[in-house]
């Protein structure tokens, strides 16, 4: 049996995959044909315009939907490995509600272009980026709880120094751009989409659009350590039959039949 095979570790995988592969894709598309400059634009910038802005938002709201399952069921996994562990239960409601709070905003960066809807694509920036950032801070804090009767103390190191790198990449990014959009490099900045080097404010841009891409990949990082938990999960469909037929009539007399949706590992 391959690695992807076992549990649910392709969950995590096919989001990390998927995700780059949407970025990789958009950012081709608009180097190509010149809508960017090739010297690390923005992420959103390489699905600003059409045509690679379809193709931007149609993977991003996918991507969503993976990130939402994949924490969901890092959810009911810690969930059933500490039923009674009243810490670790608060702990992990906020990190689902964290997380919920990330993907709705990656759904709005994928369909609200920031040179269109401004306000709407900085406000799902900061869902995607904050509440993910702090959903990676709530689940380091559930890995140094799980150890080391759940887990080793090399996946809390791993996670947290994860967690440290999106910190700095996000601190980074939020002083620079600040400091860029204060209005003291230019009213238009929304808009503009290709920097020269004897741009005022380009090495304020250059810093920013790297730590935007920096902090993207620590969140790549921190999923793709879900592999190996997810390898030891499975889940289980099963349909519950209330009547004999799907009319809307008396209820059936044969009650608590229940018949498997799914036999195998899902």
């Amino acid at each position: 049996m391959w690695w992807f095979q076992q549990g649910l570790s392709f969950l995590p995988s096919a989001l990390v995959i998927w995700t780059s592969a949407a970025f990789i894709f958009s950012y081709i598309t608009a180097v190509t044909l010149h809508h960017v400059d090739p010297a690390l634009p923005y992420i959103s910038d390489t699905g600003t315009v059409a045509p690679e802005k379809c193709l931007f938002g149609a993977m991003l709201n996918v991507a969503a939907v993976l990130c939402i399952a994949t924490i969901y069921v890092r959810y009911k996994q810690v969930h059933a490995l500490n039923p009674d562990e009243n810490l670790i239960i608060k702990l992990n409601k906020a990190g689902l509600v964290l997380g919920i709070l990330s993907c709705l905003g990656l759904s709005l960066v994928a369909n609200f272009q920031k040179t269109t809807l401004f306000a709407a694509h900085v406000s799902g920036a900061v869902l995607t980026f904050g509440m993910g950032s702090l959903y990676m801070f709530v689940q380091t804090i559930l890995s140094y709880q799980m150890q080391p009767k759940i887990h080793g103390i090399q996946v809390f190191w791993i996670r947290l120094l994860l967690v440290i790198w999106c910190a700095v990449s996000a601190f980074s990014m939020l002083t620079c751009s600040s400091i860029l959009y204060s209005g003291d490099f230019g009213i238009d900045l929304v808009q503009k989409l290709h920097w020269n080097p004897e741009d005022k404010g380009y090495v304020l841009h250059m810093i920013t659009t790297a730590a935007e891409w920096s902090m993207s990949f620590s969140f790549f990082g921190f999923f793709l350590t879900y592999i190996r938990d997810f390898q030891k999960i499975s889940l289980r469909v099963e349909a519950n039959l209330h009547g004999l037929t799907l009319y809307d009539t008396a209820p059936c007399p044969i009650n608590n039949e229940r018949t498997p949706l799914l036999s195998r590992d899902f």
